[in-house]
């Protein structure tokens, strides 16, 4: 019997996503560096509604999705304060 495993298919908008072709280093940077050229990368990506979108969901909890920070997101999932 052969088994094959399957991988599932990514979303049509990561194969689209300009950091795709860009690398990760600069959308998962060290601690404490600078996120400011994958903000301005994602901010000429056509696909950066739809991975923002992908990260809220998924509770992304690392790196630069949709234009946004960690801390960013984090402050767009928690009610604000009343």
């Amino acid at each position: 019997m052969h088994t094959e495993t399957l991988t599932p298919a990514l979303p049509a908008w990561q194969t689209q996503a300009l950091c795709a072709q860009t690398g990760a280093d600069f959308f998962f940077p060290e601690p404490g560096s600078s996120v400011r050229e994958a903000k301005r990368i994602c901010g000429m990506c056509e696909a950066r509604s739809a991975c923002l979108e992908y990260a809220l969901a998924h509770d992304e909890r690392f790196g630069v999705w949709g234009g946004l920070s960690e801390k960013e997101r984090l402050h767009l999932r928690r009610p604000a304060a009343r």
